[in-house]
């Protein structure tokens, strides 16, 4: 019987499962993005392995409340998607909202408060000088004035950036709505509903 009580405990407990995976995927590139110095942002990488932690609690939490139709459990798991879904709907909103101007104005923070191996970093990764002026950087190799500027190479890829983030951050949190929707139901069957298939 599809919605039923075996339905809601199955579904619980694969969305779950994919939770676990997409929790130890993600501490796995933040650790491997460290390994490989692709990331050299300490705070970064320490915040992709708490989120993939806390991803991580989250889903074993609703696992042994789908597992064990423990009522406690599914309750607490259902507030905590609830307001995960709430902020990360509102994150994904405003990724997919920001304009261009707003774009360049955080670059232009970023780099303004970014230090001077963060600079060569990114000049050497993007092919660049200087954020609005090639011949002002200090770190650039080149030094040469028909180099594009950082701000030139760095508006598709951040704009690019926004939109990924914002797709993928409403995708999961549609999830999160769905997870929750199940755990509400699932949480106000009766356990003895699965004998009656």
């Amino acid at each position: 019987m599809c919605g039923g009580f075996k339905f809601s405990k199955n579904a619980l407990i694969t969305l779950n499962i994919l939770y676990i995976l997409v929790g130890f995927i993600l501490i796995g590139v933040a650790t491997y993005g460290k390994a490989a110095n692709l990331v050299t942002s300490l705070p970064i990488i320490g915040g992709i392995v708490a989120c993939g932690i806390f991803l991580l609690v989250i889903a074993i939490m609703g696992l042994i409340g789908a597992v064990k139709h423990h009522q406690v459990l599914l309750f607490f798991y259902m507030v905590v998607l609830f307001i995960l879904f709430v902020i990360q709907f509102a994150i994904a909103c405003a990724c997919l909202a920001v304009n261009s101007e707003t774009q360049k104005t955080l670059a232009e923070a970023g780099w303004n408060t970014a230090d001077n191996v963060t600079h060569g970093d990114v000049e050497n990764a993007f092919q660049c000088c200087g954020f609005h002026n090639t011949t002002d950087s200090p770190t650039c190799v080149t030094k040469c004035p028909t180099c594009p500027t950082c701000e030139e190479q760095l508006e598709t890829m951040i704009n690019y950036g926004f939109r990924v983030s914002g797709g993928i951050g409403l995708f999961f949190s549609f999830t999160e709505l769905l997870g929750f929707s199940v755990a509400y139901r699932f949480r106000h069957m009766a356990a003895g509903m699965n004998e009656v298939q």
